[in-house]
């Protein structure tokens, strides 16, 4: 081979490695989801029962008459971050994906507290069982995917529902941690307010009144007791800093089955990172 055409082939590739790396980048996202005449995927609004009242939903339903596995999306406090994209990614991957809003939360019926939240995942897990003919609903195969406050409800969630063997926590929100040592009903208020997380007006209750609850039975916050519930599970959970290092060590010890605990270089919704999310979730999906 000539120098010429030598320095022609390396020209080639260099050309065609950008080109091979954004597809490699992007093939998740940056096609169109398939259409199936006979069972076309679809929208589906859901008012979804729990603790008599009504929780406002909705499913993204794939392509096929068949029962598909679901992912339940639970959101953080108070919940503007829905995680959307990765439901559209999951829902093109075949799953049927569910979101609601809690008790108290964004128009949905009730009255809100953290313990409602985890009551509502189990109330939608049941909700789902009595559904599955008409969502076409795989109840034997329903995962739970949580980001921040959602990722502390998913993992509360696991302990209470043996059946479901799998959760997701993203950037888990440690509500034990964060008030560890705080005495007073006073000290909570400053600190919550210090700390940004003073409700807007889509929660329907009283800032002391929704972190009473921490400075009175601490315990129920903490993810460390009774974890022994994790033992059979497969869990991830991915963060972007190191403060639930104790959390994950704990859980690790505990674990039988899969765990897996990361820290990424990122901010709190990832925003640098939604492809490799994707990616991760597929990929535990599919596990």
């Amino acid at each position: 081979m000539t120098m010429k055409k030598f320095l022609a082939v390396i020209l080639a590739a260099l050309l065609y490695l950008p080109a091979f790396a954004q597809s490699d980048k992007d093939e998740i996202v940056l096609h169109n989801l398939t259409w199936d005449a006979n069972a076309p995927a679809g929208f589906e609004e859901l008012n979804i029962v729990s603790g008599g009242s009504l929780l406002q939903g909705f499913m993204y339903k794939p392509n096929g008459k068949q029962k598909h596995p679901t992912l339940l999306l639970l959101h953080g406090y108070p919940g503007n971050e829905r995680n959307l994209d990765l439901a559209q990614i999951v829902r093109a991957h075949g799953w049927n994906v569910i979101y609601f809003d809690y008790r108290g939360s964004w128009a949905s019926q009730g009255e809100f507290s953290f313990q409602h939240c985890v009551e509502d995942v189990v109330n939608a897990v049941a909700w789902c069982k009595q559904n599955s003919e008409n969502l076409r609903i795989d109840t034997s195969n329903i995962v739970l995917f949580g980001h921040s406050m959602g990722a502390w409800i998913c993992l509360q969630a696991l302990k209470r529902l043996p059946n479901i063997k799998k959760g997701f926590a993203l950037s888990t929100w440690d509500i034990y941690g964060e008030f560890k040592g705080i005495k007073t009903k006073a000290e909570m208020v400053a600190k919550v307010k210090t700390d940004g997380s003073e409700p807007s007006f889509v929660l329907n209750k009283p800032l002391e009144d929704i972190f009473e609850p921490v400075l009175k039975n601490p315990e129920l916050f903490d993810l460390k007791v009774n974890a022994e519930a994790f033992a059979h599970k497969q869990i991830i959970m991915l963060d972007e800093h190191h403060e639930n290092a104790p959390i994950a060590n704990t859980i690790k010890t505990l674990n039988t089955n899969y765990f897996d605990y990361e820290v990424w270089q990122t901010d709190h919704p990832f925003t640098n990172k939604r492809v490799s999310l994707m990616k991760k979730v597929l990929e535990f999906l599919d596990r």
